[in-house]
């Protein structure tokens, strides 16, 4: 016959703080697991499978538009991507800058003009990050549907900049297009007017 084992009050609180983690180990990996598999949250300008860029006739450069995931750019910038957007859009972003910038808020150029064949490039890597077509064109549109390849759209930055130009873009004629897209802005109204409602996406959806 074994002796009956006598477990502490202490050995009993530690099998119960290792039961707890090991749970507490399981549901984290769970939620990660749902995570990836569930979770489609819009990628920045460039953001999209991040990696060498490489367009249909070569490697991408500034002059195709391209800014690098970790980077942006001024708005007085000479670089393509600012210097050949629409002239009164890029009029309106750099009075509304010069007003954000009183308030403590840069406004910075994460993506502007685009080549086409940029545009090709990021709705590429936009299928190959979500998986399918239909996703990636929530988020990027062919070069033939999209305003960066005409100069008529930017991708503004940081995260604090986004929600001035939100709050306040509209007395510059400025406006958010895309309610899943709360960095890309359009000049849709004029100064003082009201933006258009917000769509769900880049489909129109």
């Amino acid at each position: 016959m074994q002796p009956r084992r006598v477990y502490s009050s202490a050995g009993r609180r530690r099998k119960a703080l290792a039961r707890a983690v090991a749970a507490a180990v399981v549901l984290l990996a769970l939620a990660l697991a749902w995570t990836s598999v569930g979770d489609h949250k819009p990628p920045r300008t460039g953001a999209v499978a991040p990696g060498p860029h490489h367009g249909d006739s070569g490697p991408l450069s500034s002059r195709d538009g391209y800014v690098p995931v970790d980077a942006s750019l001024s708005l007085f910038s000479d670089e393509p991507a600012v210097a050949r957007l629409d002239p009164a859009l890029l009029e309106a972003l750099r009075q509304a800058a010069s007003h954000a910038r009183a308030d403590g808020v840069t406004l910075r150029v994460n993506g502007g003009w685009r080549s086409a064949r940029y545009q090709r490039e990021l709705l590429r890597r936009a299928v190959k990050t979500y998986g399918s077509i239909e996703v990636a064109r929530q988020y990027v549109k062919p070069p033939a549907e999209s305003s960066h390849v005409t100069g008529e759209a930017v991708d503004v930055g940081p995260t604090e900049a986004d929600s001035w130009l939100s709050q306040y873009g509209s007395e510059y004629g400025l406006c958010r297009i895309y309610a899943n897209e709360p960095w890309h802005f359009e000049l849709a109204t004029g100064p003082g007017g009201t933006c258009p409602a917000l769509i769900s996406n880049a489909t129109g959806g």
